[in-house]
């Protein structure tokens, strides 16, 4: 909302326009004693083949130029332009936005109705339902996870069998209506007051050579010794087996996937600085059938066999 001294400038700048407008016509449009006769302005050019002349405007012109400016002035009384004054037809731009909106969401709400409810499996299987939650997804998602939902660092891969909140399709449906707060708190202080200054980068260690334990803790000794810690520190979330817990998003350590890396350098400051990662809740952007149908599509990217088969029946 402009002050009152700005609305008053902008009010004046705007009717003097106008005016001025008028005047100028009102000016041009007649011809005065001492103006030079229409044919005579002694202006010649090219050897006196090109005559510049003084006729006065068609009347035409006259009167559209009156028209356009009675016009604007019935254009700034009904629609804001004059300052701060609202005009008289009381529009807005946001409330002309709101409208557009509600008859666009009207209209997609038609293309959803038919996955309203159905389960997420089922929506998966459609491929028309599948492209409706592919563009979603390329609206909404993809400026995290990437146009091919493979994800970056500190972002998960969609793509791949891997969910640290669980992949059925009740849960991914969950994850997209409300979102996920993943904390993994900072544990430098606590683990090197038990194992000493080493103790971050022997759990690091340890925690490398899970993935495949039977060659990677052969003649590790820093393994062997973040092996202890671990299972005293970490197995409360990861579990001693390091399977990770999907009920609270605590991910599975065996598996050679990393969000945010798996080099020494970044796992030891994970553990010792800890991690948060927040997927923020999309119910009320998106509404459920919305999100059924993005949360279909997400779930189709690590379960192709079920749109195979749907293919190859439709064939038959």
């Amino acid at each position: 909302m402009m002050t009152s001294g700005w609305s008053w400038f902008v009010i004046a700048l705007v009717a003097l326009n106008i005016v001025g407008c008028g005047w100028l016509l009102w000016w041009t449009a007649k011809r005065r004693p001492g103006d030079p006769k229409p044919e005579d302005t002694s202006h010649y050019w090219d050897d006196g083949d090109i005559t510049e002349y003084n006729k006065p405007l068609p009347k035409w012109w006259i009167n559209l130029f009156w028209i356009t400016i009675a016009f604007s002035v019935g254009y700034l009384l009904w629609f804001p332009g004059l300052g701060s004054f609202a005009g008289y037809g009381k529009w807005t731009s946001s409330e002309e936005h709101a409208f557009q909106q509600s008859a666009d969401n009207a209209r997609l709400e038609e293309t959803f109705a038919p996955y309203r409810g159905k389960p997420i499996d089922v929506i998966a299987r459609d491929p028309a339902a599948r492209q409706l939650g592919r563009a979603i997804f390329n609206n909404t998602c993809a400026t995290c996870h990437g146009s091919s939902a493979q994800g970056a660092i500190g972002y998960p891969n969609l793509t791949d069998d891997i969910w640290h909140w669980g992949g059925t399709p009740d849960r991914v449906l969950q994850t997209v209506l409300d979102g996920r707060e993943g904390v993994m708190p900072e544990w430098g202080k606590v683990l090197t007051g038990m194992g000493g200054p080493h103790a971050v980068s022997d759990v690091a260690a340890y925690v490398r050579a899970l993935p495949d334990p039977a060659n990677r803790m052969q003649n590790n000794y820093g393994a062997t010794r973040g092996k202890e810690l671990f299972e005293n520190v970490c197995a409360g979330c990861h579990g001693k087996d390091g399977k990770g817990k999907t009920d609270i998003g605590a991910p599975d350590l065996t598996d050679d996937y990393w969000l945010y890396g798996d080099d020494s350098a970044t796992l030891q400051a994970t553990i010792a600085n800890g991690r948060k990662g927040s997927m923020p809740p999309h119910r009320a952007l998106l509404g459920e059938t919305r999100a059924r149908l993005v949360a279909a599509y997400v779930w189709s990217l690590s379960h192709q066999e079920p749109a195979r088969t749907a293919a190859a029946g439709a064939q038959r």
